[in-house]
């Protein structure tokens, strides 16, 4: 209980206020001002929201970025590019709340992966799109790339369409330890209102990657409604579990991704020995002997390393060469 003032105290707090030996002003007197701490507004209700999808959907972080290793190397394979995926977050919020962020998109891909329920949404943002259409309509690789500041068009769009598609594969890869997807790429659309994979305000997974190629960083997004992996929570839980059968599968998508691989093959007739200066006086129209036997196999090389034998000749009205042997 709080004290409370005699009249004698009373009488001289309002003397002592008359006289102007108490300020009533408190902020004009800088012994009596409070320090403030520069703090934000944090809305408790989404943080537990996050927390708790995040809780329900263990080791999902896991899945994906299994996906942006696996989707580097197929984009880096297809487009002949050297390109570096890397996650950079994983939050959730209600479906609606995301289209609504989604201002200004690139390009918006509906996936269908059975046996998920629902689907998933691949997007792109503008810079990852127009840099992407860019390089599949044949721009060098040391050209400066495009960024225009509008919509795509139903072209362009079409053109996104073979790098969609390769979502679905390497998406497949990334949840086999969980379960056996069958992905298919149903549209691409730049508007979000005509994209839907979940009701309005049901809750959706979004895990976001920064996507680097030629000196160009964009974004990519993956969202997937939690209704939609929710009935896998026990499989998400014992990914990390060593005596988990299931992770037999890594193996499997690390052979896969091996077999995908670009190597240099050279088929090589003859070795010669020649001193520096000998190079170096080298002109148009010298001749340099080979000593090497028509009649005697090529060696084939993969990766600088000698490992068949072959003899050369055509196939189908091409230079070819014929394995004949495995060097050991």
């Amino acid at each position: 209980m709080e004290p409370i003032l005699s009249k004698q105290e009373i009488a001289e707090l309002l003397a002592a206020i008359k006289s102007g030996r108490m300020p009533l002003d408190l902020e004009d007197d800088d012994r009596h001002r409070q320090p403030v701490l520069a703090c934000e507004p944090v809305d408790l209700f989404t943080i537990a929201a996050q927390r708790d999808s995040q809780i329900r959907i263990p080791n999902f972080d896991i899945i994906l970025d299994s996906f942006g290793q696996n989707y580097a190397v197929s984009l880096s394979n297809q487009l002949q590019r050297t390109f570096s995926i890397v996650r950079v977050g994983m939050e959730s919020s209600s479906f609606q709340d995301y289209l609504l962020s989604k201002t200004k998109p690139g390009a918006m891909g509906v996936l269908n992966l059975p046996p998920l329920k629902n689907g998933a949404l691949i997007v792109y943002d503008q810079s990852l799109a127009f840099t992407l259409v860019e390089i599949m309509l044949g721009a060098a690789a040391e050209a400066e790339l495009l960024q225009p500041d509008r919509q795509l068009t139903k072209i362009e769009l079409t053109v996104l369409r073979a790098s969609m598609e390769k979502s679905c594969s390497d998406l497949e890869r990334a949840f086999r330890p969980i379960t056996t997807l069958t992905g298919k790429l149903l549209k691409i659309e730049n508007n979000p209102r005509l994209v839907s994979i979940t009701e309005p305000d049901s809750e959706v997974v979004v895990g976001s990657f920064n996507i680097s190629v030629n000196e160009t960083t964009a974004s990519l997004e993956l969202v997937f409604p939690v209704a939609a992996l929710d009935p896998y929570r026990d499989e998400f839980r014992d990914l990390l579990n060593v005596n988990t059968p299931k992770h037999e599968g890594w193996t499997e998508s690390i052979t896969e991704a091996l077999q995908e691989m670009a190597l240099t093959v050279v088929a090589r007739s003859g070795v010669v020995d020649l001193s520096i200066g000998r190079v170096r006086d080298f002109r148009a129209g010298d001749f340099i002997p080979v000593e090497y036997d028509l009649n005697s196999p090529l060696t084939i090389l993969v990766e600088d390393k000698p490992k068949f034998f072959a003899i050369p000749g055509s196939h189908n009205g091409k230079k070819a060469v014929s394995i004949t042997g495995v060097r050991h």
